[in-house]
């Protein structure tokens, strides 16, 4: 058996190697691995030897060669690939270990060149990983060191590899070779050169847009059960992301568990005190935040306990006890929260059916997503992601009523719960707790309506609430809806061709108003 080694990434390369000779491989390697291996004793023939051809073009031309191809690509079972290979003098080659060089990390180091990007796209790597990936019957391929282990442990069980372990590894090959070159595509098509100068500059969205997702899993039906699907993540997922969750119990995850679970868990991440969220179909239903998990559950829950049945729900501290006692009482679909007491899981334990997941808190806004993408009938929608955070400073009032600094308190929690509520989005809060939400309205006006009419199932008060609207009033009706239900202050954008007419509505009826300067529709 022959192995060709030729990699960028060099981690676990040397001990694979030792392995690989220990099993009586002979091993062919290209110039900067080549005496890597050489300097570790082993014994390691460069592939410039095996094509009597040398080194050229900085590199750039070393394994474009018949003697490496023909040795990867000829088919053992058909007599006349292996009498060709006779007939050339070429030996066969039964394993390649190579790994690409790193075109991405490249190009994501701030300030990396054209000249920096073309130089770090490889040409014979990809080649020869297609050339054995396409003959896996007869060549096993890797490509990540992730892959070293199981495939050493597999040789020295039985001293081959298996045709399911081949397939395997050439269908992650290719994969390996389609992100590579989507990356490079991206790149490269994200280029534009200044007519002026000539200076080449990035554009935010590239003329080709190549995404990468690795699949979880399948689902046992969509959104309804007429339909199919399956869960996948971005080929680097970020730390804290909802696709890095461990289910600790419960049933197997749904589309639309994952749907709401993931809208949860972006709005409970937003809020540095305690904090938990319930979601129902996509919305926030309740959100608070208080001293630990227990208050702030229990404030949530009291905006709207009729949603919160069957809701999912999510917390940003440790779950203990307490808090585990008091949701366990109600019927909730998915819990999660970045860890538990072992007794909160006991308590849930009870409860087979609910899924607990824990996941990694992360620190401010890592692991948001840096763009939102829409699917449409043959094309995308893709834009940067709503993560603008408000700052006091940001504020505005445009009232002749000052805000008080509670009022300030709850403006900012109002403003950043409506962030994550389908639009049209009233909110009402009042000490670090939501007393009403009316989501997903196409009138701004039935939004508030039904925000107050929550209240009122609720048994909740809205004298002295806040009240934040994702995008501005068009005209005063809608601030006066508000008013009538009890809020004594009022965060929105502004922006409208009304805005006078709205803040002259405030200073009529008594109320603070400020501005955020930013929208937050979420459609």
């Amino acid at each position: 058996m022959r192995a060709l080694i030729s990699v960028s990434d060099k981690t676990g390369i040397v001990e694979l190697a030792q392995t690989l000779h220990g099993l009586g491989v002979s091993l062919i390697s290209t110039g900067g691995t080549a005496r890597l291996l050489a300097e570790q004793g082993l014994p390691v023939t460069e592939v410039a030897e095996v094509t009597a051809f040398p080194e050229m073009l900085d590199g750039r031309v070393k394994t474009l060669h018949p003697k490496v191809h023909g040795g990867l690509l000829a088919r053992r079972d058909l007599p006349e690939h292996m009498a060709a290979l006779e007939m050339h003098g070429i030996d066969t080659i039964d394993l390649l270990i190579v790994n690409l060089y790193p075109f991405e990390a490249t190009v994501a180091k701030p300030g990396c060149t054209l000249e920096d990007a073309i130089e770090n796209i490889d040409i014979g790597g990809p080649a020869m990983v297609r050339s054995a990936a396409k003959n896996w019957k007869d060549v096993a391929v890797l490509t990540d060191a992730a892959q070293y282990p199981a495939v050493i442990d597999e040789l020295k069980a039985s001293g081959q590899l298996s045709d399911a372990t081949r397939f395997a590894l050439s269908v992650a090959a290719f994969n390996r070779i389609s992100q590579y070159d989507g990356a490079i595509s991206n790149y490269l098509s994200s280029i534009q050169f200044k007519s002026a100068t000539g200076v080449p500059e990035r554009s935010e969205y590239p003329g080709q847009s190549n995404t990468q997702f690795v699949k979880l899993q399948d689902l046992r039906y969509g959104e309804n059960p007429h339909q199919t699907a399956a869960f996948y993540r971005d080929l680097y997922p970020a730390a804290g992301s909802l696709v890095t969750a461990q289910q600790l119990q419960g049933k197997e995850l749904s589309y639309n568990n994952i749907a709401d679970a993931d809208a949860a868990w972006e709005c409970v991440k937003s809020f540095e005190a305690p904090a938990c969220v319930i979601v129902k179909h996509a919305n926030p239903c309740g959100v608070a935040v208080g001293q630990d998990a227990l208050e702030s559950y229990s404030k949530a829950f009291q905006t709207d306990p009729t949603s919160a049945f069957g809701g999912i729900i999510a917390f940003n501290r440790l779950v203990d006890q307490a808090a585990a006692e008091a949701v366990s009482k109600q019927f909730v679909e998915v819990l999660m929260a970045p860890a538990y007491t072992p007794e909160a899981l006991a308590i849930f334990k009870a409860k087979a059916n609910v899924r607990v997941l824990q996941i990694e808190l992360p620190a401010g806004a890592a692991g948001r997503n840096s763009q939102d993408i829409k699917r449409i009938g043959s094309g995308l929608l893709i834009q940067s992601a709503d993560n603008h955070v408000l700052q006091r400073s940001d504020l505005k009032v445009v009232t002749k009523l000052q805000p008080t600094a509670q009022q300030l308190d709850d403006l900012m929690f109002a403003w950043t719960v409506a962030q994550y509520v389908k639009s049209n989005a009233i909110v009402f809060c009042k000490d670090g707790m939501t007393m009403g939400v009316g989501a997903g309205q196409m009138s701004r006006l039935d939004s508030a309506r039904i925000a107050s009419i929550k209240a009122g199932h609720a048994n909740l008060s809205l004298q002295g609430t806040a009240v934040a609207s994702d995008a501005f009033f068009p005209f005063r009706d809608g601030l006066d809806v508000v008013v009538d239900a009890g809020a004594t202050c009022v965060i929105q954008p502004g922006g409208s061709m009304r805005d006078q007419e709205v803040i002259d509505a405030a200073d009529e009826r008594g109320v603070v108003m400020v501005y955020s300067g930013v929208r937050h529709f979420r459609h």
